[in-house]
């Protein structure tokens, strides 16, 4: 787990290496709330540990761990706070009255700037919380009443401002498997997206990483994924940071959208194109069926892309061994597994 210093802790004249150090290609670093790492630090000095981010996704990322309030400078315990005011720019005031807003701002424009070049893959953000959550959180009226669930948390909303591009989800939606997978296969994506950058801006590198990422990216809608074929098919007439640029926003907007069932299933079906001389009649029958099952809810992905995956062994079909759809993550995660 990694720790950066913080504005009260940290030497103005440290070479930026004490900031961030040297990345090791294909790790994964997330940035994480604290609290949910185990740490005793919100404000009645408890944590909210969270088994499957520490247990299970802690085995293959790196954490970088963020406490606003205690980092800050706010002792544990302390009185809790709460959002009052606009909700597009409410105020940050403690129970007994403080208003903390400039303190708390001050604090998370100058810690968002130390993540710039970490290579934040993610971030996993506490729910509910006044200066770490990242949707649907209390705001109070000026008296203190009338509550309406459409804030963000103060440090949250000044990362998402800075990092349009870096996903973000908190712990509690993570307890969704569909959303649970949608947010650790865009983080994994945006592993591989630096580790394509560390190689340079080269055109042809970007259009291997297009033919790689392109059932994936056609899972998620083709409406994104015919815009990205169309700007890769025009990258002769970009120069290539302005390529890269509109590539990378349109890659991760693209990501954002669901990948249904039916998306999903016309995936299957085209990936199995492939093997029109290959197959038997009843294989191709039986993965057709294997994939209406998966689309109508009765098995889990994994049966359909195991079987896919096995034909793509046994008659090495190169163009589909280098798709990432068939692999997004670590296997271990078993996010494929839910029915």
């Amino acid at each position: 787990m990694l720790r950066l210093p913080t504005p009260s802790d940290s030497d103005p004249v440290s070479p930026p290496a004490r900031i961030a150090p040297a990345l090791t290609p294909g790790r994964v670093r997330l940035l994480i709330s604290a609290c949910l790492l185990g740490e005793h630090v919100r404000y009645d000095g408890q944590h909210k540990y969270d088994p499957f981010l520490v247990e299970t996704l802690g085995r293959f990322v790196e954490w970088v761990r963020v406490c606003p309030e205690v980092d800050c400078g706010m002792p544990t315990p302390r009185p809790s706070m709460h959002l009052v005011g606009d909700p597009h720019s409410p105020r940050l005031v403690s129970r007994l009255g403080v208003d903390l807003t400039a303190r708390m701002q001050r604090f998370a424009e100058a810690q968002v700037e130390r993540y710039a070049g970490l290579g934040l893959c993610g971030y996993v953000c506490k729910k509910d919380s006044p200066s770490s959550g990242m949707a649907r959180v209390k705001v109070y009226d000026e008296e203190g009443k009338g509550a309406l669930r459409n804030g963000v948390g103060i440090f949250t909303r000044t990362f998402m401002e800075r990092y349009p591009l870096i996903p973000v989800e908190e712990e509690g939606r993570l307890h969704d498997p569909e959303l649970r997978e949608r947010f650790i296969e865009r983080v994994f994506c945006v592993r591989r997206w630096l580790d394509l950058l560390q190689g340079g801006m080269h055109r042809g590198r970007l259009v291997d990483f297009h033919a790689d990422h392109k059932y994936l990216v056609l899972s998620h809608g083709r409406a994104g994924y015919a815009a990205l074929g169309q700007l890769v098919a025009a990258a002769k007439q970009h120069r290539p940071a302005d390529l890269y640029r509109a590539y990378h926003e349109g890659f991760m907007a693209a990501l954002a959208q669901p990948a249904t069932r039916k998306k999903i299933t016309d995936v299957l079906q085209h990936m199995l194109g492939y093997f029109k001389r290959e197959l038997s009649k009843d294989e191709k029958s039986e993965m057709l069926e294997t994939a209406e099952a998966y689309r109508r809810s009765l098995v889990p992905l994994i049966v359909p892309v195991t079987l896919l995956k096995h034909y793509v062994r046994k008659y090495e079909v190169a163009y589909l061994q280098r798709q990432v759809f068939l692999s997004p993550y670590p296997a271990e995660l078993m996010l494929r597994n839910h029915v």
